[in-house]
């Protein structure tokens, strides 16, 4: 005869029930999930209501998510979990470039572009060079690496959610560094800009009443055979929010001057004309690991 079980006996019943589980990582996320779970329900005592509204909450969470916009990782951003994420897998690699949050917009392919050309021939704005170089911890150069680019125009909006304004692709690129290292492009300096609000998550900011606004930055992925994948950014000296970022992702060490050059100012794009430059160097942390973008 089954026996009713009291708070404590059913978190554990439910823990229990996964030691079965083939998978020994799987099976304890699940039973930590489990325990945490439920002192989280036992510790608000929950009600059926607000249980209901959280079950409510994450499903239109998961009806926004379209082919072009990730409303989960927008939620997971605004939490923190996705930077207490990176934080931790930091750890094990100290020596390369910090890594932060992919962002809900890294949702198309970027088109195969040359290095020094325009990322964002559809937008106006401050002209912008920016270059660097990919390595390893040691200093040495790699080749033939993938930067993967992406970011707002200078109004504060990516291509996919100015569809008939920007094409698909503009502000974004995928570049092969040279036999240096290098890799350069041009755009525009981009503009802080507002998170998605018109979904569960900007609900959420606007109950709790926090601000949207994420500061000025550039995104990327750098990938090249046996190396850890990066995932980062640079951000923009002196924008706004750079001291409340909605979804808590500034680095120090990423923070990097966009500094206005006059005409006939070198660059690696040969721009004649004036423009703002900015550089960082993409170190990667080898892991003997095949990695393709």
């Amino acid at each position: 005869m089954a026996e009713d079980l009291n708070a404590d006996r059913l978190t554990e019943a439910v823990a229990d029930s996964f030691d079965d589980t083939a998978d020994p990582r799987l099976r304890q996320v699940l039973q930590s999930l489990t325990r945490h779970l439920h002192a989280f329900i036992n510790e608000v005592e929950l009600t059926y209501e607000e249980w209901e509204a959280g079950v409510d909450f994450l499903t239109r969470t998961g009806k926004t998510c379209t082919e072009t916009r990730q409303e989960f990782i927008l939620l997971s951003d605004v939490l923190g979990a996705s930077m207490l994420v990176e934080t931790l897998n930091d750890v094990h690699t100290p020596e390369a470039t910090a890594s932060t949050v992919l962002g809900p917009f890294h949702m198309i392919d970027s088109p195969r572009r040359g290095l020094g050309e325009h990322i964002s021939p559809q937008s106006a704005g401050q002209l912008c060079v920016v270059h660097g170089h990919v390595r390893d911890s040691r200093g040495a150069a790699i080749a033939a690496a993938l930067v993967d680019v992406w970011q707002a125009n200078a109004d504060g909006f990516y291509d996919v959610q100015q569809p008939g304004v920007q094409d698909e692709g503009n502000g974004r690129a995928l570049l092969t560094t040279d036999e240096s290292g290098r890799f350069y492009f041009q755009s525009v300096v981009p503009s802080y800009y507002p998170i998605p609000t018109d979904g569960p998550v900007g609900e959420l900011l606007s109950a709790t009443g926090r601000h949207e606004f994420r500061p000025a930055h550039i995104h990327f992925i750098v990938t090249a055979p046996g190396y850890r994948e990066l995932t980062t950014h640079i951000f923009v000296n002196d924008s706004k929010y750079m001291d409340s970022d909605a979804v808590f992702a500034v680095k120090e060490s990423l923070v990097r001057d966009f500094v206005a050059r006059p005409a006939g100012t070198p660059n690696p794009c040969g721009i004649s004309e004036g423009f703002v430059e900015a550089q960082i160097d993409l170190v990667l942390h080898y892991d003997g690991m095949e990695s393709t973008l």
